[in-house]
């Protein structure tokens, strides 16, 4: 557009906005083609104009609106960190805690005896007669630190004294279990049976005569459908090695060792659980001469110290023992026997072999309640209606005849025939009354021949 136009168009513009005034006398003056090329800029400045408002209208809007946030700065990348899992708390006896697979429960155990042994005939010896005392008073703990890796550790008041009892570490993987520590060998049926889950107060006699204890060693167990096989290598017990006394009785030169191992099977036939074992055990002792073994026991009760079954002192250089097991448990009935021999190995002089066995039968009088079993043993027995629901709890006759044989290559230590009658009450689980009555006859080193009658009675909490 010329300068001319645009100066005219400007004076129509202006004319028009100062006064109103039409400007069609200046519009008539201009050509045709001036007047088409006003026409034309008028147009476009409209077009422009109507541009101009709408980003006039945009900046308004924006301009009323808070100033955006900054955009926040990327967040660095950390490794995801795992869930919290639960801890939960679980009553079995006493609180057991779990978290995922780790675990730990404390553990305690208290016995309190009570029994009568009559005095054999003309002894003065007054450790017969009534005696009483806590037989085990027990603290400790288990559990799992997870990965197949576990413990235990046991602490007991017996005998006036303080010793650690099953105290290992331990590591599962399928069915191998590994255990490092204090802990029992794999010695008997009876043995190995938890004392708060046995039938009678006291164990089998060839336990104690043959010097059963917990030893410290390497074991392992190996489960296999109806298979258990138990193998280990032990030194002595505790007390023995940590002896801090110099000479031949100290536990520095104690450097005895022996390998234990054990075959059960147990399979369920019908309503029948069977068990079958073996076991064998050959220890080295390692003594010097002044160092001496006796083979002895006492009258049923432990709350007696007398005895009347005795070997002397032997210069015994190896031992060499063998059993054989046999069980069942059907329904509210339970059936036991263990024969066990023991080899006494002694340089230049004969080798004695002594013997112990028992034969046991038991039975529920309580509906629903049987003998519980477990990993080759037999386990506590939980009663099915304890007195915390309304119940009775349960009551569970057993019957023994134990043998007890330390007669052998001009060794004379006398033997024992004891026929055992026990009532365990159990009203609730992890407590047990267990009353014992027995009736023992004895042929004693000095060949009399005599018989005595024990009672006893245990109130027992286990947990």
């Amino acid at each position: 557009m010329s300068d001319r136009v645009t100066k005219r168009l400007l004076t129509i513009l202006a004319t028009t906005a100062l006064y109103g005034i039409p400007a069609t006398a200046e519009a008539q003056a201009l050509s045709a083609e001036e007047a088409k090329a006003l026409r034309d800029e008028l147009a476009s400045l409209k077009q422009r104009l109507e541009t101009l408002e709408k980003r006039l209208g945009a900046s308004e809007v924006a301009a009323s609106d808070p100033p955006a946030a900054p955009a926040p700065a990327p967040t660095p990348r950390l490794a995801a960190t795992p869930a919290p899992t639960e801890t939960r708390i679980e009553w079995k006896g006493s609180p057991q805690f779990l978290s995922g697979d780790r675990r730990f429960k404390v553990k305690g155990r208290l016995q309190v005896d009570a029994g009568y042994v009559s005095p054999p005939p003309r002894s003065t010896d007054r450790g017969y007669g009534f005696s009483s005392e806590f037989r085990r008073i027990r603290l400790g703990g288990e559990g799992d630190l997870g990965g197949g890796v576990g413990y235990k550790l046991e602490l007991e008041l017996s005998d006036n004294s303080v010793d650690l009892v099953d105290s290992f570490v331990t590591y599962e993987t399928g069915p191998l279990t590994l255990s490092l520590g204090n802990q029992n060998q794999f010695q008997s049926l009876d043995e190995l049976i938890g004392d708060t889950s046995g039938s009678f107060m006291e164990r089998a006699a060839f336990t104690d005569a043959f010097n059963f204890e917990r030893r410290l060693g390497l074991a392992a167990s190996y489960r296999k459908g109806p298979w258990l096989m138990q193998a280990g290598i032990f030194a002595d017990d505790v007390a023995a090695l940590s002896n801090s006394s110099d000479g031949p009785a100290g536990g520095d030169e104690n450097n005895s060792y022996g390998f234990d191992g054990r075959l059960v099977h147990a399979r369920q036939v019908g309503d029948v659980l069977f068990h079958l074992g073996a076991s064998a055990h050959w220890r080295a002792l390692n003594r010097t001469a002044e160092q001496t073994t006796r083979y002895r026991q006492r009258p049923y009760l432990h709350s007696t110290n007398s005895r009347i079954l005795a070997t002397p002192a032997l210069a015994v250089s190896e031992e060499l023992h063998y059993g054989a097991e046999i069980a069942a448990v059907r329904n509210r009935w339970h059936l036991a026997a263990e024969a066990h021999w023991l080899k006494a190995v002694r340089v230049g002089q004969p080798d004695p072999t002594f013997f112990g066995g028992y034969v046991e039968l038991g039975y529920f009088l309580t509906g629903g309640d049987t003998r519980a079993y477990k990993n080759g043993i037999f386990d506590r027995s939980p009663p099915k209606s304890g007195i915390t629901n309304g119940g009775f709890g349960s009551v569970q006759l057993n019957l023994r005849y134990d043998y007890l044989d330390l007669v052998d290559s001009m060794i004379n230590g006398g033997n024992q025939r004891a026929l055992l009658f026990g009532v365990i009450w159990t009203p609730v689980n992890y407590l047990r009354l267990n009353m014992n009555y027995g009736r023992m006859k004895y042929q004693t080193p000095a060949l009399e021949e005599f018989g005595i009658d024990v009672a006893g009675m245990r109130m027992e909490l286990d947990f």
